[in-house]
């Protein structure tokens, strides 16, 4: 069944969130969803391997926390190699671990504007990892960890998505998300409103806010790259290389990483655009913005290292 149960499969069987399945009337019909389920409008992908049966019965299900779907439009990649890819992460794991890089952090500040860019890297393939960026189903990709797991589910949920624009490989989504945040003993929510430009064939993304609590600006980008972890050692190579030929040189047996690039520019509204509140707004910015980011490191390792499914 092409990416599934390869990666969707894993994410239903192992880190779901307990399902809320809406409330049916006596003539089947479904009653209006809360609040909390506003954001299953989409956007949403089938898998094009899934059987008619196996695609009837996920509709069943009547929440779309439980169906096999995903975010990023599969005609523009290949589901299969991808599946491939994280079998091959959690196979090779044992044999040749993978350690990520360290974040490269660096914040610039100039008229106001506060500039934040980021490169990291995660031991998956782009397509996975933009997956994880955009999926809307709040499953625990930025789930709160050590001090916070008694006090919250997952630190960024998203609230509501709708379509606006979809023309080829380009998407353009509004996105309502709300961010948890806790820091120096402070702690509390932060609304995020926003306009997401995709591109699934790239794996590239630019947001602009349409509404953000406290923001004048708030805007960004990301681009993921592959990264040919193996390269050096089965290819016997450093110079670059296309995907075709690192598979032909490893034998297949190569693993695919990401080479995540992000910018973040905000700047607080004029009234708190002053010191020593806009160093405190600035200073909760990047923090979290770590913290969000060692998430989905602690979420791809922990995959990394689960068995391989018979």
């Amino acid at each position: 069944m092409g990416i599934f149960p390869g990666f969707s499969g894993w994410i239903n069987q192992n880190i779901q969130q307990p399902l809320k399945t809406s409330k049916r009337s006596k003539n089947g019909k479904s009653t209006s969803v809360s609040e909390e389920d506003r954001y299953i409008q989409g956007p949403w992908y089938w898998d094009p391997d899934l059987s008619p049966k196996e695609k009837a019965e996920s509709l069943e299900l009547d929440h779309v926390k439980s169906m096999p779907l995903l975010s990023t439009d599969p005609k523009y990649y290949d589901l299969d190699e991808l599946a491939r890819q994280n079998e091959l992460w959690k196979s090779e794991n044992e044999k040749h671990p993978w350690n990520d890089a360290p974040d490269k952090v660096k914040v610039k500040t100039k008229k106001g504007l506060c500039h934040l860019n980021i490169d990291f890297t995660l031991g998956s393939p782009p397509q996975a990892v933009d997956e994880m960026f955009t999926n809307p189903r709040n499953l625990t990709f930025f789930h709160s960890m050590g001090k916070y797991k008694n006090h919250w589910r997952t630190r960024l949920d998203t609230i509501a998505t709708k379509v606006l624009k979809k023309d080829g490989p380009r998407q353009i989504t509004e996105v309502e998300k709300v961010l948890r945040w806790k820091i120096l003993g402070y702690n509390g929510t932060f609304p995020i409103h926003v306009i997401i430009d995709e591109n699934h064939q790239k794996v590239t993304a630019t947001y602009k806010k349409v509404k953000v609590k406290y923001m004048k600006v708030f805007e960004g980008s990301w681009k993921m790259e592959p990264l040919y972890v193996d390269q050096e050692r089965l290819c016997k190579s450093r110079s670059r290389i296309s995907e075709e030929e690192y598979k032909k040189c490893s034998g297949g047996k190569g693993r695919i990483g990401s080479k995540v690039t992000m910018e973040h520019i905000f700047q607080p509204s004029s009234f708190l655009n002053v010191p020593p509140v806009s160093w405190f707004i600035r200073g909760i910015a990047v923090k979290v913005t770590k913290v969000l980011l060692q998430d989905l490191r602690e979420f791809v390792t922990t995959m990394n290292k689960m068995k391989v499914l018979d």
